[in-house]
């Protein structure tokens, strides 16, 4: 399969363009520094019609959440302007199948009676950046209904893995943990504690995306999901008990959101059943390999 990967060079992105080489597919890679910007149309098109991809991986964006506070404008531009762009694009050129990746965010507020989210949740954005999640899911159906192109849209919750940047709170609370072991401190800054997410493996996260390149329905939309909440604070004192010295969880006020959703939970049987999709990495793995990345980062800086 010829395959074209926007945003390859974020946290997702390397995790699935190995797998997809590994499964034999020809991938080319793009992003900002290979000079392909999805704000640009004009540079889509080109790049889009001289690769003539089979299928785009729709990665690129902004993905941070909590910043998105601080320039909404951009968010909605990088995910919902830049995702018009990509689906336009494809369309041009021939293009079969996008998938776009979205966001579990786009569910917002849930109440714990409405759990497990399913695909037919009510959307209810309580971030800039949710809001302009909800604007790119909604652009990849018009796509399909309004111009028959293969669109599936994900909406994928917490994942975790090694590479992830420390604007998402797991690898923030192991990259200083990793930072302490070095320094001698002994207390981690922490956030919400009570917040309860669904964490999956990125590595099992982009096997999920792969299968439904292949065996998912035109126009669908999919969780990508564990189907279990994890309570942050708990994940947290497991990344804390990994620590070569002792030490202890302290609340920073800085590091609390306006506005933070108090659990997400989602219901991946639709996945499980169209793509025969099965999580292969459990949470201490996925920890443990994360803790090391950041181990590893930390040492790197420190030579440098």
């Amino acid at each position: 399969m010829r395959c074209l990967v926007t945003g390859a060079s974020g946290f997702v992105g390397p995790h699935l363009v190995a797998h997809l080489q590994d499964l034999g597919d020809e991938v080319v890679a793009t992003d900002r520094h290979t000079g392909l910007d999805i704000n640009e149309p004009d540079s889509l098109r080109d790049v889009f019609a001289s690769v003539r991809p089979e299928v785009i991986y729709h990665l690129a964006g902004d993905s941070d959440v909590g910043g998105s506070w601080n320039h909404p404008l951009d968010t909605f531009r990088a995910n919902a302007e830049g995702t018009l762009n990509v689906l336009d694009a494809a369309r041009a050129s021939g293009v079969r199948r996008v998938i776009s990746i979205g966001s579990a965010d786009v569910y917002g507020k849930v109440l714990e009676s409405e759990l497990p989210i399913t695909e037919q949740s009510e959307l209810r954005p309580t971030s800039p950046y949710a809001a302009s999640k909800v604007a790119a899911d909604y652009l990849g159906l018009q796509a399909f209904l309004g111009y028959g192109l293969e669109v599936i849209r994900v909406r994928a919750f917490n994942h975790l893995g090694p590479g992830q940047s420390d604007r998402f709170v797991a690898p923030a609370i192991a990259l200083r943990v990793a930072t302490n072991e070095v320094t001698g401190g002994n207390v981690v800054p922490v956030g919400n504690l009570d917040a309860r997410r669904d964490i999956s493996d990125v590595r099992d996260v982009v096997r999920a995306y792969r299968l439904l390149a292949e065996f998912g329905t035109a126009g669908a939309v999919y969780n990508v999901c564990s189907g279990t909440a994890v309570r942050i604070g708990d994940l947290a004192e497991q990344l804390v008990t990994m620590a070569s010295t002792p030490m202890a969880l302290e609340t920073d006020p800085a590091l609390l959101r306006p506005v933070d959703i108090p659990v997400l939970c989602g219901d991946n049987s639709k996945l499980r059943e169209d793509t025969g999709w099965e999580p292969k990495f459990p949470i201490d793995v996925t920890l443990a390999d994360l803790m090391a990345d950041c181990r590893s980062r930390v040492a790197s800086a420190s030579l440098g």
